[in-house]
């Protein structure tokens, strides 16, 4: 969020239908298997844990994208169909399936203190989601912390117990199967376990004092974000180390930004020194095309 951690209410208002808030659904069968849909999200599903596939369907327009998968099927004699859009429509619960539903083995989720030992040993990077619902959102951010490098998300929400929603992982793109996951459904507890372990809680809020850029986070870490609207829980910001804020550029009438835009700002600055030891190959500019020689008419 923009200024950091809260999204302006007027923000969701003026999201189209479909990316507006949902419920999410009731906690799934814990042996039913997982649904993934989406074309770059199943296809890094195979390319990450190919063995927790089951089943495949797909639609005429995935046929080519899908070949490597479809010849890796026909070898295991796995189910692999092409169906109509109906049909992956009613698999996936959902029109934006784009081509391609995944029947899986459900997701592995680390519990809190294997999330910390990993974070200890590497030195690494969590983010931390407290009641961030919209699964638009969860995916987006999902996303950017698999670009930057992130090693974990941790997802935090009420009962039933919080999961990855579907329309999350297709909006990550293949981000889901770059990060490990855990979840809890009191944040603020896990936090406190976490900064147990040496592990550095920065939050990120609309009304803290310290400047995002530029701020030294100390690692291991975790970044936490809170929900659309109300921002950290009073407990969450009382197990930070510290609070940041992204400043505005100066008074205006948007207060803040939308949750996975301020996320990726900040994931930006806790990978900070990571970037600049990146080696870019420098582009060098096209010089402009010089005009066309037109020669002088021949005097007769």
């Amino acid at each position: 969020m923009a200024r950091a951690s809260r999204a302006s209410a007027s923000c969701d208002r003026c999201l189209p239908p479909f990316m507006k808030h949902k419920p999410l659904p009731p906690a799934p069968d814990a042996q039913a298997p997982e649904i993934v849909y989406g074309l770059r999200a199943g296809l890094a599903v195979f390319a990450r844990r190919p063995d927790d596939i089951l089943r495949i369907s797909y639609g005429r327009e995935a046929r080519r994208e899908i070949e490597a998968l479809a010849r890796w099927a026909a070898a295991r004699r796995m189910p692999c169909l092409e169906v109509r859009d109906d049909e992956l429509e009613r698999i996936a619960h959902s029109k934006n399936h784009e081509g391609l539903c995944l029947h899986t083995k459900r997701r592995a989720w680390l519990g809190t203190n294997e999330l910390a030992d990993m974070l200890v040993r590497t030195r690494g990077a969590s983010i931390a989601l407290e009641r961030v619902r919209n699964p638009y959102n969860i995916g987006a951010i999902v996303r950017s912390a698999a670009f930057f490098g992130l090693d974990a998300a941790l997802l935090g929400a009420p009962a039933p117990h919080p999961g990855l929603p579907p329309d999350a992982v297709r909006v990550a793109e293949g981000g889901a199967e770059e990060l490990a996951f855990a979840r809890t459904t009191d944040l603020p507890d896990t936090l406190a376990r976490l900064r147990a372990r040496g592990i550095s809680i920065v939050g990120a809020e609309s009304d803290a004092a310290a400047n995002a850029f530029g701020f030294s986070f100390q690692r291991p870490v975790v970044l936490v974000m809170g929900h659309e609207r109300e921002g950290l829980s009073e407990r969450a910001k009382a197990q930070c180390d510290a609070l940041v804020v992204i400043p505005a550029a100066g008074p205006g009438t948007v207060g803040s930004l939308n949750v996975s835009i301020a996320a990726s700002i900040l994931l930006a600055e806790v990978v900070r020194d990571n970037l600049l030891k990146q080696s870019v190959a420098p582009v060098q500019a096209t010089p402009p095309a010089s005009p066309p020689r037109t020669r002088a008419p021949r005097r007769r």
